[in-house]
């Protein structure tokens, strides 16, 4: 059975690049997966043919008569090997012809998606890849480093450039080809709304501003005594009427200090234990006495409570909206793909 659809191709071409690249939901791919797999069922896999061939000139598919060498498959499943490893998860070499089998399939996919972008003419200009290759060089500490990452996956960024040409161009078909035909009405996200109320529960909330002297669980007693004198004496001048969002700002050492001490909302498990007994405990404008906590002292004020209840539908119809449709998208897109791969001229060789 072929599994993960466009989901799994696009997880074998580079790690970095599937970070940010995802064509298809991994929920969605799910289904794309059924759908490919039915569609066998009914009439049969016509890409193997008569049987898998032998594995000739270094070849281990052919896709309307362009190659997929053997040498490409065995590089993206030690990529794909790498980013096991690197995500802590372990390799079990029992299932390398099982992992090699679904890559190719997967890369087959990739192919007959990317000669399809190609036909229709899909075009992607270098400034917007290299606006994508910029912004993923920004998410490590250094060039260095991403060009490290780069070397841990054996690609070179010219390659990954090309990877991304080709992921994009992928994504702009399919928003033009599948995505564009696909809508959502107001009556499926009511109803969506209305047949999963445990989705739109929400907890108990408050909205609390600190004020942080900070001391390292661990430090000298003496160290802390300081630390407790300084908060004493910020609690003073809170209790005598001083604003508490101005002396967050010139004395705590939190950096919502810039905010005035403000956490926004949070529910309870989000906070540590002391902190989060405390500010739920205080009414709406209360503030609390010295909280101390592994961080330090803490002077806190709820500023607003949420009552537990539901979300409104206004508030989330978009939401839901969106999440039905990129449900669709991965059923369309499963039955796009299979209908390309029935009318390619597919060649798998053997795979060990």
């Amino acid at each position: 059975m072929r599994t993960k659809g466009l989901c799994g191709c696009m997880a074998v071409m580079c790690f970095c690049l599937f970070a940010m690249m995802h064509v298809l939901p991994a929920n969605a791919a799910e289904k794309a997966a059924k759908e490919k797999k039915a569609a066998k069922d009914a009439a049969g896999d016509k890409t193997a043919g008569a049987g898998e061939k032998k594995s000739a000139d270094g070849k281990v598919a052919l896709v309307n008569g362009t190659t997929i060498k053997k040498s490409a498959l065995d590089a993206e499943v030690h990529r794909y090997e790498k980013s096991m490893v690197m995500s802590g998860q372990k390799v079990d070499p029992a299932k390398n012809s099982e992992v090699k089998k679904k890559i190719l399939d997967e890369l087959i996919d990739r192919e007959v998606l990317s000669q399809e972008a190609h036909r229709l003419g899909i075009k992607i200009e270098d400034a917007d890849v290299n606006n994508q290759i910029d912004a993923l060089k920004k998410k490590f500490p250094s060039e260095q480093e991403f060009k490290g990452a780069l070397g841990r996956m054996n690609i070179t960024e010219v390659d990954l450039k090309s990877q991304y040409r080709e992921a994009m161009a992928v994504r702009k078909m399919i928003d033009q080809e599948v995505g564009s035909k696909i809508s959502i009405n107001p009556e499926q996200t009511k109803k969506f709304y209305d047949e999963n109320p445990d989705y739109f529960k929400v907890p108990e909330m408050v909205r609390a501003s600190h004020i942080l002297v900070k001391v390292d669980a661990k430090a000298e007693e003496a160290d802390k005594t300081k630390a407790r004198e300084k908060i004493a004496e910020l609690q003073k001048r809170v209790q005598k009427g001083e604003d508490f969002a101005a002396i967050a700002k010139e004395a705590s050492d939190c950096p919502s200090k810039e905010k005035g001490g403000d956490l926004d909302f949070f529910q309870k498990g989000q906070m540590v234990g002391p902190f989060e007994d405390a500010a739920f405990a205080l009414k709406v404008g209360a503030v609390s006495d010295i909280v101390e906590t592994q961080f330090g002292y803490h002077l806190i004020k709820v500023t607003e409570k949420k009552e537990p209840g539901m979300m409104a539908y206004d508030e989330i119809k978009e939401k839901i909206a969106a999440h039905l449709k990129q449900e669709q998208l991965g059923q369309e897109i499963g039955k796009y793909v299979e209908q390309l791969r029935s009318k390619a001229k597919i060649e798998i060789f053997g795979v060990s």
